[in-house]
């Protein structure tokens, strides 16, 4: 008897979803998106805010974008995700359809429904995709974990704490100074 093959999906079915459905395509498998809470929005804007402001203030090279924003990390078909934050240092990656590659630095924050995709599935796919740095901001343990990929490193700190990124080292980011 024949084993029944598991489907393997491509951006086509991505593109293909209903108007206002939203996935993200890992290894061409879809993982259904449910819609952000009020809580994750905030903390998505208030991060976003802050790290546009100090790249436009050092005058930096890089752009930060929000999600919806494709990133085709491994630059094939079977691979689309929309972190809440990518930032990009390599203009040759972005295209009017979105980031073609890896990020440099890519910020999630957790939802209940996000919990096990962005501690593990994700966690082990911006590693391997060459994503340099990678935060997990946790709103129901105010902890946010810093990945630093190149240098093979983890750091945990709470919302109290100035967070320092791997990309700026002189910018730090102080979860609750931000209201949150």
């Amino acid at each position: 008897m024949a084993l029944a093959q598991e489907r393997i999906y491509t951006i086509d079915d991505i593109y293909a979803l209903p108007d206002g459905e939203r996935a993200e395509l890992i290894d061409g498998q879809i993982y259904y998106m449910a819609p952000p809470s009020r809580k994750h929005q905030r903390i998505v804007g208030e991060l976003f805010a802050t790290i546009h402001n100090y790249i436009n203030s050092n005058n930096g090279k890089c752009e930060v974008d929000i999600a919806p924003f494709a990133v085709f990390l491994n630059e094939d078909d079977k691979n689309y995700v929309e972190p809440d934050i990518s930032v990009i240092c390599s203009p040759d990656k972005l295209t009017d359809k979105g980031c073609v590659g890896a990020p440099d630095w890519i910020l999630e924050i957790v939802s209940p429904s996000s919990r096990q995709m962005d501690y593990m599935t994700k966690l082990f796919k911006y590693r391997t995709a060459g994503v340099k740095e990678y935060w997990i901001v946790d709103p129901d343990k105010s902890r946010v974990s810093v990945y630093n990929f190149v240098r093979n490193e983890i750091d945990e700190y709470s919302f109290t704490d100035d967070i320092p990124s791997c990309i700026y080292p002189e910018l730090t980011i102080n979860l609750s100074s931000l209201g949150i």
